[in-house]
C-alpha cells in the first residue's frame, strides 16, 4: 500500500467523523426543539358578562324567541296546462291522459304553499302577520309552528286589513307566550333593533341593525299596502321573515317586518316593518269582530309638493299637501277646503307631506271635528272639519256603449290635442261624472307635453290656475299664457287622481 493510499483512506475518516459530528448536533438541536413547552395563551372559562349594556342580546332573544312563530299557508290555484304542437297528433296524444282530446288542454289545479312569520300577542293564542303571507288561503290551510320547531297548530284567520298589510290568526288550546308591545311613536333613528323570524324556512333566526329612518312610504316597492308609514332598518330582514317581529333592545315589539327592497331577492340593508302603534289599532279592530273604519275629509292631493309648486303657490317651503281636487258632498267641501288650498297643519300639528295628512286622518275616528290650517293664495287660514268613515269607493261614471261623437281636436300646447267633453267620451275613456275639463286625446311623443307626462286620457281641469272647460277656453287661456312654463291640473284615470303638471313652451 502506497502513501498516497494512506492519505485518501486518512482524509475519508476524518470526513466521516466530520459528518457525524454534525449530525449529531442536529438531532441534539431537533431534541431541544422537540423538549421546549408549549406558547402560553391567556385562557378564560367565564362566559361573557352579559350584564354589560351591549355585549349580549341573548337575554332578550331568549324573551322573545316563544312569541315568534313560523306560519305555513295553502293555497289552491288552477293553472293552464302548457300546449305543445305534437299534442295534435292523435299518434302522440294516445300517451297523455288516456288520448282524451280535451284533456291536455284543461286546466289543472295544484297546491302552492307559502312561508312567513307571525307574532304572538296574547296569551290566549292570538297572532299578528302581514296580510300578504295568508292571503288566498284555502280553509283550514293556515298552520303554525311554534319556537321548538315541534309544536304545530291550526290557525283561524280572524280578520284581514289588505290596506295596511296585516292580519290577525288565532290559535286554540295552547297557551302562549305574549310578547310585549311597544310605542313606536317614541323610535327614533339610530336605535338598536333586532329581527326575528324565519329567513328561507331554515328555521328561527335572530339578525341586529339599527333604525335606518321612520315614516317611509310612497316609494316604488309594488306592496301591498295603501297606508304607509314604514319603519327602515338594516336590519337583515330576507323571504321569509315577513310578518316577524322587529323588537328593541328591551325586546318590547316596535314593528311588524313586511317587506324589502332588493335587487337580487336577498338582504340588501333596506328593511320595512309596519309600526306596533298602527298593528295595534288594527288587531284590536280586528279581533273584537269589529269592522276598521278610517278618517276621510273627501280630498284629492297632489304627490308632492315641488319647488316650482311651492313657488307658485307661495310657501315657504315644500311641506305641506296640496288639494287638488274637492269631492263634493264630502267633510273637506261642508268645511270650505277648495282645490289649490295647501293643508299645512291638521289638528295644531304640521303637515310634512301627502302621506302623513292622509295617515293622520285615516287614524282619526269618524265624527270626530278637527282644525285644519290651509295656506289660500299665500295666506293662512283655519277651517274646522268633521271627519267622515272612508267609503269603499268614490262615485264615478261606468262606461257606456254608446258611441263617441267625432272629436273636435283644437291646437292647444305644440303637440297636443283636446276636445271636449261629452258621455260617449267619459265612458270610452272612463272619466267619472265629477270631472269638468278638457279631454287630451293625442300627445307627440317628442313633445315637451309628453316630457312633462301628459298622456292622452288625461283630463286638463286647470292652466295656470284657471279652470277649462271646453277646447275654447283652453286655447283662449294658452294663447295669452307668459312666461317659459305652461301650469296644468290634470285629471289621470291611470292612477284616479288629479296632479300639477309643468309644461315648458316652445320657444316660436
Amino acid at each position: 500500500m502506497n502513501q498516497e493510499t494512506n492519505d485518501l483512506k486518512i482524509w475519508v475518516a476524518r470526513r466521516a467523523g466530520l459528518l457525524l459530528g454534525v449530525a449529531g448536533l442536529t438531532g441534539l438541536a431537533a431534541l431541544t426543539l422537540l423538549a421546549k413547552e408549549p406558547p402560553k395563551v391567556s385562557f378564560s372559562d367565564r362566559p361573557v358578562d352579559r350584564s354589560v349594556r351591549g355585549a349580549s342580546y341573548s337575554a332578550i332573544i331568549k324573551r322573545v324567541q316563544p312569541s315568534v312563530v313560523t306560519i305555513y299557508s295553502t293555497r289552491t290555484t288552477t293553472r293552464a296546462r302548457q300546449w305543445h304542437p305534437f299534442l295534435d297528433d292523435p299518434a302522440f296524444r294516445q300517451f297523455f291522459d288516456g288520448g282524451d282530446e280535451e284533456t291536455p288542454r284543461r286546466a289543472r289545479r295544484q297546491r302552492e304553499e307559502s312561508l312567513g312569520s307571525g307574532v304572538v300577542v296574547s296569551e290566549d293564542g292570538y297572532i299578528l302577520t302581514n296580510n300578504h303571507v295568508v292571503e288566498g288561503a284555502d280553509a283550514n290551510g293556515v298552520k303554525v309552528t311554534l319556537a321548538d320547531g315541534k309544536t304545530k297548530l291550526d290557525a283561524k284567520v280572524i280578520g284581514k286589513d289588505p290596506q295596511t298589510d296585516l292580519a290577525v290568526l288565532k290559535v286554540e288550546g295552547a297557551k302562549l307566550t305574549a310578547i310585549t308591545l311597544a310605542d313606536s311613536e317614541k323610535l327614533e333613528v339610530g336605535d338598536v333593533v333586532l329581527a326575528v323570524g324565519n329567513p328561507f324556512g331554515v328555521g328561527q333566526s335572530v339578525s341586529m341593525g339599527i333604525v335606518s329612518a321612520l315614516g317611509r312610504g310612497e316609494m316604488p316597492l309594488g306592496q301591498m299596502a295603501d297606508y304607509e308609514d314604514f319603519i327602515q332598518t338594516d336590519a337583515a330582514i330576507n323571504p321569509g321573515n315577513s310578518g316577524g317581529a322587529l323588537v328593541d333592545t328591551e325586546g318590547r315589539l316596535i314593528g311588524i317586518n313586511q317587506s324589502i327592497v332588493s335587487r337580487s331577492g336577498g338582504n340588501a340593508g333596506v328593511g320595512f316593518a309596519i309600526p306596533a302603534n298602527l298593528a295595534r289599532s288594527v288587531l284590536e279592530k280586528l279581533s273584537t269582530g269589529g269592522q276598521i273604519l278610517r278618517g276621510f275629509i273627501g280630498v284629492e292631493l297632489q304627490q308632492e309638493i315641488t319647488p316650482e309648486l311651492a313657488t307658485e303657490f307661495h310657501l315657504p317651503d315644500s311641506s305641506g299637501a296640496l288639494v287638488t281636487e274637492v269631492f263634493p258632498d264630502t267633510p273637506a267641501a261642508r268645511a270650505g277646503v277648495q282645490r289649490d288650498d295647501v293643508i299645512v297643519e291638521f289638528n295644531g300639528k304640521k303637515v310634512s307631506d301627502r302621506r302623513h295628512l292622509r295617515l293622520t286622518i285615516s287614524q282619526t275616528a269618524p265624527e270626530t271635528k278637527a282644525t285644519l290650517k290651509v295656506v289660500r293664495d299665500g295666506k293662512e287660514k283655519s277651517l274646522t272639519v268633521t271627519i267622515g268613515a272612508k267609503p269603499q269607493e268614490l262615485a264615478g261614471i261606468a262606461p257606456d256603449s254608446q258611441a263617441a261623437p267625432a272629436l273636435e281636436e283644437s291646437n292647444m300646447l305644440e303637440g297636443v290635442e283636446v276636445a271636449d267633453m261629452s258621455r260617449g267620451l267619459r265612458g270610452r275613456f272612463g272619466i267619472p261624472q265629477r270631472v269638468n275639463g278638457v279631454l287630451v286625446t293625442r300627445v307627440d311623443g317628442d313633445s315637451t307635453a309628453a316630457e312633462a307626462e301628459l298622456r292622452p286620457g288625461d283630463v286638463i281641469l286647470e292652466i295656470n290656475r284657471k279652470p277649462v272647460r271646453s277646447a275654447e277656453e283652453a286655447q283662449k287661456v294658452v294663447t295669452t299664457a307668459k312666461g317659459e312654463k305652461i301650469t296644468l291640473l290634470v285629471y289621470s284615470p291611470s292612477v284616479g287622481g288629479s296632479r300639477y303638471l309643468f309644461v315648458e313652451t316652445r320657444k316660436k
